[in-house]
C-alpha cells in the first residue's frame, strides 16, 4: 500500500483533534445522540433521562469523531503549502495529556 503525503497529516490530526474534541464533549455534554437501555431508545441530540439513567458516550464518541474527521481532512487538504507535516509526537502527547485532564475531572468520584 502506498501513502500519500497527506496521510500522515491527516492521522496526526485527527489523533489530537479527537482527543480535544472528546474532552470538550464530555464537558458541555455535546453528545450526538442519546441512548436510554432501559426503554432501548435513540434519541437526536441530548435528551434528559426520565425513569432509567441515559448513556451519552456513544453520542460524545460520534461527534468527537466526526468533527476531528472533518478537521483532519481539511488539514490534509490544506497541507501542501506552507503548513507542512506537524510533527508526529503531537499523536502521542495530546492524548496522553487528556487522559490526565480526564483523571482530574473524575476524581471527585473516587475521592471522598
Amino acid at each position: 500500500m502506498i501513502a500519500t503525503r497527506s496521510a500522515p497529516v491527516f492521522v496526526t490530526t485527527f489523533a489530537v483533534a479527537y482527543s480535544i474534541l472528546y474532552v470538550s464533549a464530555v464537558e458541555y455534554n455535546w453528545a450526538l445522540f442519546t441512548y436510554h437501555p432501559a426503554a432501548e431508545e435513540f434519541h437526536f441530540l441530548v435528551k434528559p433521562a426520565k425513569d432509567a439513567p441515559a448513556m451519552y458516550w456513544y453520542g460524545w464518541m460520534a461527534t468527537a469523531g466526526l468533527a476531528a474527521f472533518f478537521i483532519a481532512a481539511t488539514a490534509s487538504w490544506l497541507s501542501g503549502g506552507a503548513a507542512g507535516r506537524p510533527w508526529s509526537g503531537w499523536s502521542w502527547v495530546v492524548p496522553l495529556t487528556t487522559m490526565g485532564v480526564f483523571c482530574y475531572l473524575l476524581s471527585g468520584f473516587f475521592i471522598r
